[in-house]
């Protein structure tokens, strides 16, 4: 690992802290609809920012856009670090935090492959993946956590904006001493010409295959556990071997890829045809092939971004910024393609069809070759 590369891991393990408002929500508030809402305004944001957020790499560099995202994290932390904010408040600081993670993904992904060595990006963006998965995890642990010590116990749910505080500014401080020599853009870019990438049959469809595999992960943490219910295990015992067992090994799979020299082609290959078995084995609804599927299924999962994402990029590097935020706007396929596997019944076997059906999209597009070795 170079020491480049260090201050961007860090960047990918704080945008980790977005994830964490899903379990904070239920301590702020026990509306259910009012809770909702802060998840929704981080989601929301990645739809409304992700491109103009690419084009704004493409414009002023991907590491301005980072340090911008990196100090809009840091100024939405800081309003519940330092204050007790009313509702709307904190709703607005949240969502400040949602546009500057997107910032941070638009430009994180793409950044990595100016300070990663010839061949090592798509090893080192799956390792970025892993880690991210880690500050995911962290984050949410932390919330918890930190009210056992005396101070942070006192500030109740706001006790974890502190450390979250310090981390961000020290990623802000860490970013803006980094020399990086990035890929410069083609031409000068535009939401329209942005878009306009999707007219070409390479990017429409490797940008779909984002959509549909980011809705079927969502998929697995919604209806894992439902599942595992009706197949006869406690709830406890379900959370365990549903979806904490399929994240567990999602993020393991990650941090193991990002050591690993392989042939990004072959690996998002791999990785498509363990995730379409994996839910295979779900659907038989045969309790130890279900638990096989999800160890399966974690496997498969873990690498379909990063190498989905590096092989795209490889294809025009210098559209790697406008191509970074029409992928992080198909993060939108969390919200839609679980609303179908609902509509068959969600926490049933079958209904796992629909995240087999877009792994078997993915499978079809890992045995698409390149065009560069086409042409």
């Amino acid at each position: 690992m170079q020491f480049k590369t260090l201050p961007i891991f860090l960047a990918f393990l704080l945008m980790g802290v977005a994830d964490a408002m899903g379990p904070l929500s239920s301590a702020v508030s026990a509306n259910p609809f009012m809770a909702a809402l802060m998840p929704f305004f981080v989601f929301i944001a990645f739809a409304l920012f992700s491109v103009p957020g690419g084009v704004l790499a493409a414009r002023i560099g991907k590491k301005k856009l980072l340090l911008l995202g990196l100090a809009l994290c840091t100024v939405a932390v800081a309003v519940p670090a330092f204050l007790n904010p009313p509702f709307p408040l904190l709703l607005a600081a949240i969502f400040l935090l949602g546009v500057g993670t997107t910032f941070l993904q638009v430009a994180g992904n793409p950044i990595m492959r100016d300070v990663s060595n010839e061949g090592d990006y798509s090893r080192n963006l799956a390792l970025a993946q892993g880690i991210k998965g880690v500050g995911s995890t962290a984050s949410a642990f932390l919330v918890t956590a930190i009210t056992g010590l005396a101070y942070f116990a006192a500030m109740g749910w706001r006790g974890a904006f502190p450390v979250f505080f310090v981390l961000m500014a020290l990623a802000l401080l860490l970013v803006s001493t980094l020399h990086v020599q990035e890929a410069q853009a083609e031409v000068p870019p535009s939401v329209a010409n942005s878009l306009a990438l999707l007219k070409e049959p390479v990017f429409a469809l490797a940008v779909f295959g984002i959509f549909v595999y980011v809705g079927a992960e969502v998929c697995m943490a919604a209806f894992l556990k439902p599942t595992l219910e009706t197949l006869g295990l406690n709830a406890k015992a379900a959370a365990l071997a549903g979806p904490s067992l399929f994240f567990g090994t999602l993020t393991v799979g990650r941090l193991v890829a990002g050591g690993l020299k392989v042939s990004a082609r072959a690996f998002f290959r791999l990785s498509a045809i363990l995730g379409l078995a994996g839910l295979v084995f779900i659907m038989t609804g045969t309790k130890p092939l279900v638990i096989l599927g999800v160890v399966l299924g974690g496997l498969g999962f873990a690498n379909i971004w990063p190498m989905l994402f590096s092989i795209t990029v490889e294809e025009r590097p210098g559209r790697a910024s406008e191509l970074s935020g029409l992928m992080c706007m198909a993060i939108s396929g969390g919200a839609l393609v679980p609303l179908a596997m609902a509509r068959l019944g969600g926490g049933r076997p079958v209904a796992f069809v629909v995240p087999a059906l877009c792994f078997g999209y993915l499978v079809i597009l890992s045995m698409k070759g390149s065009r560069k070795a086409e042409a």
